[in-house]
């Protein structure tokens, strides 16, 4: 498997101080299509939500030299952070003329945009609003496919979509680092299939136990600091011995 660059002790998802904290902040803004006649299954704004993570984090633009490449590497370089927001009609239409990529579900539409600094987002984004986006799931979702990568929800923690996309998201970008290139090829390829379903609760203290990563929340909003959010697990990873779990402290600020 290839390794997290970073050194543990420097995580970009440890709550410690650390030099990270000196480095200009960013922050990855994600946007989520809601209309008031047709929102999106709550399960679906999740699930395209991760996709959406990892297809700008395996964009061209974000390596080497490409575009965004050096405003992907500042913010990776600092905390790792995320914020959801919704939009719908002219707002959304706004959003989507600017750079980045929209990525499409079921029912769901959410568009991904390269970092922006925490105190520099472009107005149209600025102005959408961040609290108050829930949804729900006209049906209950179908068994995860026991082969393909699933992002598991703590069954005990209460949380709103917005807070629930970016905490999945936290989750794909974890199971993106641990993969190896080839790996990472192939889940490309394959449009970056997944699933995002709450575990059950006899099941999560195993799931948390197994190695596989697994997200932490700062607990700036909505939760408790320290709070296990995601276990992601992918079968590339499933297949790998593994040690103690490596938990990840995010700094999400979705309300």
């Amino acid at each position: 498997m290839s390794e997290d660059p970073t050194p543990v002790s420097d995580s970009p998802f440890r709550s410690e101080p650390s030099a990270r904290d000196e480095a200009p902040q960013f922050v990855l803004p994600l946007v989520v299509r809601i209309e008031k006649a047709e929102p999106p299954a709550r399960t679906d704004a999740l699930e395209t939500s991760a996709r959406a993570v990892l297809t700008i984090l395996a964009d061209e633009r974000s390596a080497g030299e490409g575009e965004w490449a050096g405003v992907m590497r500042d913010w990776q370089d600092a905390r790792i952070r995320k914020v959801v927001r919704r939009a719908r009609g002219a707002e959304w239409r706004r959003a989507e003329a600017l750079p980045g990529i929209t990525v499409t579900g079921k029912s769901a539409e959410v568009r991904v945009f390269p970092p922006v600094p925490l105190d520099g987002w472009p107005k149209d984004l600025a102005r959408l609003q961040v609290s108050g986006t829930d949804l729900d799931d006209p049906e209950p979702p179908v068994d995860a496919d026991p082969g393909a990568p699933a992002l598991w929800l703590n069954p005990d923690l209460g949380m709103s979509a917005g807070k629930a996309m970016a905490q999945a998201g936290h989750a794909a970008q974890l199971a993106w680092w641990e993969l190896s290139d080839e790996e990472r090829a192939a889940w490309r390829d394959a449009g970056f299939p997944l699933a995002v379903r709450t575990a059950d609760p006899s099941r999560w203290s195993e799931l948390t136990g197994t190695g596989l990563p697994l997200v932490r929340d700062a607990g700036f909003t909505e939760i408790a600091p320290g709070s296990c959010t995601v276990v992601a697990d992918h079968p590339a990873l499933r297949r790998e011995p593994h040690g103690p779990g490596r938990p990840a402290v995010t700094r999400s600020e979705q309300p």
